[in-house]
C-alpha cells in the first residue's frame, strides 16, 4: 500500500510462531480496520525455524496492509522490533505481541489516551487498577518483583514495562530506537528509561489480558537462564545511562 500519510505502524515480533501468525495477522488487519483507515503491519521474522517466515509472506499477499519483512538467524525480540521500527511509517508506532493475548483493539484507547493526555508514550500494564487479567499467579508475582526492582534502580514512576503492547510517538521512538544496546526482553526497559531521560511523558494505559498459553506445552515455561538474563540486561542498562 502507499505509505504516504499512514497514521499507524504496528510492529509485530514473530519467531517461531506458525500456529497462528497468519491468522493472528489477519485479525489484527481486520480489527485495526474498524477504527483506521490508513495503517500498516510490519511484520517481523525474527530468524524462525519453522515456516513462520512463509505464513507472513502469505499473509502479506492477501492484506496490502501487512508488510513483510525479516531475516535468517534470531536476533531477539528487540533486534526485532528496532527492524520493524526502522520500516515504519506512521505517525504513530506500536509494538504489539503476535500471539494476540493482547487484543489489536486495545491500541484505540491507547491513542486517544495519548490525544487528550498529551502523552509522547501509552504502555500497557497489568498493574493498572482497571486492568482485566486472567494470568497465572507465579507470573503476577514475578512482574511486581520486576516493578519493584526497577523502581529502585530507575524511578520511572512506572509500575509496568514489561507488558507486549506499547504506543509511540514516530518521532520520539525512532532517534531511540537506533541507539538501543539491548536486543532481548529487557529491551523494554531500555527504551523507556532512554525516553524517560530525554523528558518524553509516559502514560499507563489499562489492558486485557487473555493468557491462553499452556507453556509447558508450547516450550515458554520461564528458565532460570532466562530470568538471569534479564537481570544482568537490566543492570547493563543502569550502567549505560547512571
Amino acid at each position: 500500500m502507499d505509505n504516504n500519510n499512514i497514521t499507524l505502524s504496528v510492529v509485530m515480533p514473530a519467531y517461531n510462531e506458525e500456529q497462528h501468525i497468519k491468522d493472528n495477522l489477519l485479525e489484527t488487519s481486520r480489527i485495526l480496520s474498524r477504527f483506521l483507515h490508513r495503517y500498516e503491519i510490519i511484520a517481523v521474522n525474527d530468524g524462525s525455524k519453522d515456516s513462520t517466515g512463509k505464513l507472513i509472506a502469505e499473509a502479506a499477499e492477501m492484506d496490502s496492509h501487512i508488510v513483510d519483512t525479516g531475516y535468517d538467524v534470531n536476533q531477539g525480540k528487540g533486534h526485532a522490533i528496532t527492524t520493524g521500527i526502522a520500516k515504519a511509517s506512521g505517525k504513530y508506532i506500536a509494538f504489539l505481541d503476535s500471539d494476540l493475548e493482547l487484543s489489536p483493539s486495545l491500541l484505540k484507547p491507547f491513542m486517544k489516551q495519548m490525544r487528550d493526555t498529551g502523552s509522547d508514550i501509552v504502555i500497557g500494564s497489568k498493574l493498572h487498577p482497571e486492568s482485566k487479567l486472567d494470568y497465572p499467579p507465579i507470573r503476577k508475582v514475578m512482574s511486581y518483583s520486576y516493578y519493584i526492582m526497577l523502581k529502585m534502580l530507575f524511578h520511572l514512576g512506572i509500575h509496568d514495562t514489561q507488558t507486549g503492547i506499547k504506543l509511540f510517538k514516530a518521532e520520539v521512538i525512532k532517534p531511540i530506537a537506533e541507539n538501543l544496546s539491548i536486543s532481548g526482553y529487557a529491551f523494554d526497559i531500555e527504551i523507556l528509561v532512554a525516553a524517560h531521560r530525554q523528558g518524553y511523558s509516559i502514560s499507563e494505559a489499562p489492558i486485557v489480558l487473555n493468557y491462553s498459553r499452556d507453556d509447558a506445552a508450547d516450550g515458554r515455561r520461564i528458565k532460570i537462564k532466562d530470568i538471569w538474563k534479564v537481570f544482568t540486561d537490566t543492570i547493563e542498562i543502569k550502567k549505560k545511562y547512571h
